[in-house]
């Protein structure tokens, strides 16, 4: 059960999912505008998620970097500096979090990315089994090593045919079988 509420408090920094793989600090991977992602984007991207990551800055994700960005999200609130938050500082909190929420969902759509989220039914890895999968010696904590090494097993699962980069269509078919559960979007002819 720690190990879980580890990994739960991991999740409470991120959500890592496969499209962070190809998330840099621009929301782009793909740095060259060739619209293929290739490995070294990835891994620059995957390097720039796990320091967001480590608000602790101690080189591994863990529960202290849970208790340093529950830290800094305590700081941020508290305006007035008083170590106590009061309603009107959380309500402040509250909607400036639903304002940055709105202004995402404008730009996804703008783009045309906006879709439907569904469960993770079918079989779909949720966040804390990737990061489960990440910590490969089961120490409860993930090093730089064990996350570069998970992003490039993702990559290389991804890169279907093993050329080095990851092209939308390969995205494209990736996301093809994710949702084959009861929540999976209709497919036409049954497929």
């Amino acid at each position: 059960m720690k190990k879980l509420s580890i990994y739960a408090g991991l999740m409470a920094l991120s959500v890592m999912s496969a499209s962070a793989l190809y998330a840099a600090p621009d929301g782009r991977a793909d740095q060259d505008g060739s619209r293929a992602v290739t490995k070294a984007e990835a891994m620059a991207a995957a390097d720039a998620h796990f320091a967001m990551m480590d608000a602790n800055g101690d080189g591994t994700l863990n529960e202290g970097d849970k208790a340093a960005m529950l830290a800094k999200r305590f700081a941020a609130i508290d305006t007035d500096k008083n170590d106590s938050i009061s309603q009107a500082e959380f309500m402040a909190a509250h909607e400036m979090r639903d304002e940055r929420r709105a202004d995402r969902r404008e730009k996804r759509m703008e783009h045309g990315k906006m879709g439907k989220r569904h469960g993770r039914e079918g079989g779909r890895a949720g966040p804390m089994d990737m990061m489960a999968r990440a910590d490969s010696n089961g120490d409860k904590a993930i090093s730089q090593s064990e996350f570069r090494a998970a992003a490039e097993a993702r990559f290389a699962k991804a890169d279907t045919n093993g050329d080095g980069s990851i092209t939308p269509d390969e995205r494209k078919a990736g996301r093809k079988g994710r949702w084959n559960g009861p929540m999976a979007p209709a497919q036409p002819n049954g497929g």
